[in-house]
């Protein structure tokens, strides 16, 4: 039989293999690999911990360099659990979802729902959002996840293969807004994660943690072109290895007649929520990322 598919069919069983070889691997041992590797990448890798150890510094001016560099590991294996554990994402059930996560604020999001505009759900690389994504759709309905495309087409292949196994739909965030904007006319759910630096054409620069950082304007466009409501979602580990899944409440958009201002204002909003959520968790953040790599003397100004 294997030896008749073709082409992508041939593809796709190999994937399924890849997820079912990975997930054949305990639990234990796979977070115990990827930590491991986490933690000599952070003392072989240089350029990437002296960005992680930055970009503390320069968030945390009051924090001692010894706790700086403590967050900053932490961080590193913080990211490498999401990577040990994504496997197992495929195999989640509404029945043995409660090993795994809890879902805080699910009125919220039902509330939003109910509004017929459509919903648009934010947050950032931050605790486990895969494992949050997963949960919320099959304890609510499959939903769009925008992603930007990664250079392995393996790990790209293999993590879409995994969001589709529980219905959710990835999108790739270029020229996504037309689509974007008809799936929220039918009433669907999109969920971004707006953290990420973008180039200085892309974004607004809004403050992020005392320091001026690209953020993109796409969702504050989206709130204000469509009506639909906008809920923060962060998907938080607790220290027991468990998740909690919080969906906070709508926000307030800003809408008067200066829709460039709009547009600053509610970014700024929507980084200030993130901002919070990070300080109370920064170990859960992925640091090593080049947040302030855009420069505000990069930005022209907009017509």
């Amino acid at each position: 039989m294997y030896a008749e598919l073709k082409g992508e069919e041939i593809f796709k069983v190999q994937k399924s293999i890849a997820v079912k070889l990975v997930k054949s691997i305990p639990l234990g041992l796979r977070r115990f690999f990827t930590m491991a590797v986490a933690g000599a990448f952070y003392h072989l890798s240089r350029k990437h911990r002296l960005i992680a150890i930055h970009n503390l510094l320069r968030s945390f001016p009051e924090k001692p360099v010894e706790e700086i560099i403590k967050i900053a590991k932490a961080s590193y294996l913080s990211f490498a659990l999401v990577a040990a554990e994504f496997a197992d994402i495929a195999y989640f059930k509404k029945d043995n979802l409660h090993k795994w996560i809890t879902i805080e604020g699910l009125e919220n999001y039902k509330e939003a729902c109910s509004e017929g505009k459509g919903v648009l759900l934010f947050g950032a690389h931050f605790g486990n959002w895969e494992i949050g994504n997963a949960a919320l759709a099959i304890t609510t309905q499959p939903f769009t996840f925008i992603y930007r495309i990664l250079d392995s087409t393996f790990l790209e292949n293999k993590i879409t293969q995994v969001r589709a196994s529980y219905g959710n739909i990835s999108l790739a965030k270029e020229n996504a807004m037309r689509p974007i904007i008809r799936l929220l006319k039918k009433g669907s759910t999109i969920n971004m994660l707006i953290d990420q630096n973008v180039a200085w054409y892309g974004g607004v620069f809004v403050d992020f943690f005392g320091r001026p950082a690209c953020a993109t304007f796409g969702l504050a466009l989206l709130a204000l072109h469509t009506g639909a409501p906008v809920l923060p979602s962060f998907t938080r580990r607790e220290p027991n290895g468990k998740y909690i899944l919080e969906i906070g409440p709508k926000v307030e958009i800003i809408h008067s007649t200066d829709r460039n201002n709009d547009i600053l204002l509610n970014t700024q909003n929507f980084t200030k929520i993130i901002e919070e959520k990070i300080r109370k968790s920064p170990e859960q953040w992925f640091w090593v990322h080049q947040r302030w790599k855009t420069k505000l003397c990069q930005a022209k100004k907009r017509g």
